[in-house]
């Protein structure tokens, strides 16, 4: 049977690992897949390091249009990332007939609900297993093994930028900038690090992950995304006094109406304390997880390397043999793109945060006198919030410029309406026994 032919659009870390696990593999990829998988075209800017990277193996060009206009190549692969000439190279490659596979989580969350339309009308497959978790096949997982469930949400660490800082956070008791020069200076984080630590691709990862689990549009647009830049040391050490781990998680969750509320999804990231005796709580160092809640399955836990040459490489090789196996195939045959035939998709909206309901730690600092405790709660209790337990930290007290000593206030609530613990919040902070501004951050039990 004839080998298929790959153009490879960039030769950077994945790149590399990508020729070079399909190199070292063939063999067994060819077992696999019934057929030859080859790339026989490279294209990238710096041509003579290509060159180097590849010997006589492939054709290296400096245009990647070359790859397109070619009509012996089957698969084209896009590994330069962002959203301007890799959208274009995309969409490109899918009106010439070219089937695409992508680690590009951006332009999927971005743009994806256009090329997904593209690649249907011209009757081509997009894989993307190597956009959300690296070398973990959560894609695959969603889009295939869970088929027969209803998914009723999902949570996953899915930066290991941001894992690392919080990890080394908790064990050594620094703050946020600290830990990410260190991470800098390792290589877990770049020199402009804003994307992950501001957990924007956390959310791009999260909202291709919703709209396979639900049937719907990506809509990174309407995701709400909060980074870790604003954790501090001390949170991270109350939490594990209180018996919990805070994680940056990417939350993907289906609501049912009800009385009192409104239906759709969830689509959120955010800090969120988790029970120290979850299995995500225990993902340390740079390593992501995402677990599944099914209605059949149950729970599901997937945890591996999230970034990193081969461990990506590994998404992107298998992608290529998905295709491979399938390219004869009639379009009816193949997996949707989204899990869920385009023309079943679902109208579920996704939800403004001010409707999201979840439980919630917060920190007060305050004045140390008498009353205070008594006002804090009350204004709670005036809007309908549970608290569930009400600390006292007195061995954090301070004394502040007036010598007036000041202590933290913890107050771990029930599951509130956002909106109402915005209220709450801003009547709470309004006080004048309450000195600096209020620490939020949500908890997530995962039960």
């Amino acid at each position: 049977m004839k080998a298929i032919q790959v153009g490879l659009i960039g030769i950077g870390t994945v790149g590399t690992g990508t020729f070079n696990v399909l190199q070292r593999n063939q063999e067994e990829i060819q077992r696999r897949a019934g057929r030859g998988i080859a790339i026989t075209m490279v294209a990238d800017l710096d041509t003579a390091r290509a060159q180097a990277l590849v010997g006589n193996s492939a054709q290296v060009v400096g245009d990647a249009r070359a790859i397109i206009a070619n009509p012996e190549i089957d698969i084209v692969v896009e590994l330069i990332g962002g959203y301007g000439i890799a959208k274009q190279l995309v969409m490109e490659a899918i009106e010439a007939g070219k089937h695409v596979v992508t680690a590009n989580k951006a332009l999927l969350a971005v743009h994806g609900t256009e090329i997904f339309a593209a690649a249907h009308r011209k009757g081509v497959m997009v894989m993307f297993e190597a956009a959300v978790a690296g070398g973990i096949p959560i894609i695959k997982a969603l889009r295939e093994g869970l088929t027969a469930n209803r998914i009723q949400w999902l949570a996953g660490i899915i930066n290991g930028t941001t894992n690392f800082i919080l990890s080394e956070m908790r064990d050594k008791g620094l703050d946020f900038d600290v830990v990410l020069k260190e991470a800098q200076r390792l290589g877990y984080a770049e020199a402009d690090p804003t994307f992950d630590i501001e957990g924007v691709d956390a959310a791009h990862k999260a909202t291709i992950m919703s709209a396979i689990a639900f049937g719907i549009p990506v809509q990174f647009d309407k995701a709400h995304v909060e980074g870790i830049t604003k954790l501090g040391a001390q949170d991270i050490k109350y939490a594990e006094q209180l018996g919990y781990r805070i994680k940056l998680l990417g939350i993907a969750k289906r609501r049912e109406k009800t009385a009192t509320t409104p239906g759709g999804v969830e689509l959120r990231v955010h800090p969120s304390l988790v029970p120290a005796k979850r299995l995500l709580a225990n993902v340390e160092g740079a390593m992501n997880a995402v677990v599944v809640q099914g209605d059949a399955v149950g729970t599901t836990l997937y945890y591996g390397k999230g970034a990193g040459s081969e461990p990506t490489a590994s998404a992107v090789v298998a992608d290529l043999v998905d295709i491979a196996r399938l390219v004869d195939a009639s379009a009816q045959q193949r997996v949707p793109y989204l899990a869920f035939q385009p023309d079943a998709m679902s109208d579920l909206h996704v939800l403004p945060m001010s409707d999201v309901v979840t439980s919630y730690y917060l920190r007060l600092r305050v004045a140390d006198e008498p009353g205070v405790l008594a006002k804090v709660t009350g204004i709670m209790a005036g809007m309908g919030i549970s608290i569930d337990a009400v600390l006292q930290r007195e061995g954090d007290e301070v004394v502040g410029a007036n010598d007036a000593p000041q202590t933290d206030l913890i107050i771990l609530t029930h599951d509130t309406r956002e909106g109402t613990m915005n209220e709450a919040m801003a009547a709470l902070q309004a006080l004048p026994t309450v000195l600096a501004p209020i620490v939020r951050i949500r908890k997530e039990e995962l039960a």
